[in-house]
């Protein structure tokens, strides 16, 4: 199994969750994060002021899946959040030794 670690757009959030949705992947975590990536912020005018903003609202996806179904559910997500433009977001691929669903004790690995 692996999990996927996923920051992305909260304006693509959506798109993303019914993209993953229809491929049948619904079991999903999500947390509101702050982060920044290579664009080191941005910078916004406010009542006629330069303003740097240096952390951006990010939301972080966190997904267990079996080994077989990683390439397609990058696919899906990589089409649905990206927009082409800096800060799309960047995904994280670790490896899960089991998970025991907690409500019967099953043990999948």
């Amino acid at each position: 199994m692996k999990m996927i670690i996923a920051i992305i757009k909260p304006e693509r959030f959506e798109f993303v969750k019914k993209a993953l949705e229809d491929k049948g992947y619904v079991g999903m975590t999500i947390s509101e994060v702050k982060g920044r990536g290579e664009q080191k912020g941005i910078s916004l005018e406010y009542r006629g002021g330069k303003m740097t903003v240096d952390l951006l609202p990010k939301v972080r996806l966190e997904i267990v899946i079996r080994d077989k179904d990683v390439d397609d559910l990058i696919a899906t997500l990589t089409g649905a959040a990206r927009t082409g433009k800096i800060g799309d977001g960047k995904i994280f691929i670790f490896p899960v030794e089991k998970s025991i669903r907690i409500r019967t004790g099953d043990v999948e690995s």
